[in-house]
């Protein structure tokens, strides 16, 4: 089965404030039939708090510990709704489909940081790790909610575009709209209004994602780099398929 957790960092209250800093930091869960809201305090109190080790975590690079609390103990899902949408403090909002939520029958991550165990068996993607997590709601796919984002449903299955799409809504809409579809307001929109294929050759698109400073870099710079562990080459391929299709329709 799998099991999505909402996870506390803590270690830097005792740098700051303390207890008092873990008490105002609050995480709403608006999943089910009401929202809810917890302090870091008060999930740490839980009899149901226990401690995992993430061997590759996808935000610090290497193996951490945390203390943990199974969300699904936290919430009550019975509305008919298909992703659960994480947003953080700053921006970010990963999209995250409802089946890898519930199982079928120099920032620091914290306070409230998402996490998942084996995330081999599922196929997360790195931005599907949202930290500084502000809130976790209920709502319908990013495809459902905004059909602008959406290719034809007469494409082939197998077309490297549809591919592309699903990459989108993983990796990059967290950060980027594309024709107004998404919520993030981190990065610009990637479909109006130009699309990136229209402005950027191939090899400077693929190089902007791979490595960002190595095309363009100012101070507020945020754009991580996605190499082969978090965007395999088929992938990016995909990706830049679909932004071609986008361009043209």
């Amino acid at each position: 089965m799998r099991f999505l957790i909402v996870v506390l960092f803590l270690a830097g209250f005792a740098q700051h404030s303390g207890a008092a800093h873990a008490d105002e930091s609050v995480l709403t869960l608006s999943i089910g039939p009401e929202s809810r809201r917890f302090t870091a305090a008060q999930l740490l109190a839980r009899p149901d708090a226990t401690e995992l080790t993430i061997p590759a975590d996808a935000s610090y690079g290497r193996p951490m510990r945390y203390r943990v609390v199974p969300l699904l103990a936290l919430v009550s899902i019975g509305s008919a709704f298909d992703t659960v949408e994480a947003r953080a403090v700053d921006g970010f909002v990963s999209q995250i489909p409802l089946e890898l939520v519930a199982p079928r029958k120099e920032v620091g991550a914290g306070p409230f940081y998402l996490v998942w165990e084996h995330p081999e068996r599922s196929s997360i993607g790195s931005e599907q790790w949202p930290y500084q997590l502000a809130s976790f709601t209920a709502v319908e796919s990013p495809a459902h909610r905004w059909p602008q984002m959406v290719v034809d449903a007469n494409l082939p299955a197998n077309a490297p575009a549809r591919r592309g799409q699903a990459v989108f809504t993983t990796q990059c809409l967290p950060c980027h709209r594309i024709k107004g579809a998404g919520v993030s307001e981190v990065g610009p929109d990637l479909g109006q209004p130009m699309n990136p294929i229209q402005y950027l050759t191939q090899n400077g698109l693929r190089s902007l994602i791979r490595n960002p400073k190595a095309v363009r870099t100012w101070p507020q710079q945020q754009m991580p780099g996605f190499d082969e562990t978090m965007l395999r080459e088929a992938d990016l391929d995909a990706l830049i398929a679909y932004l071609g299709y986008m361009a043209l329709h």
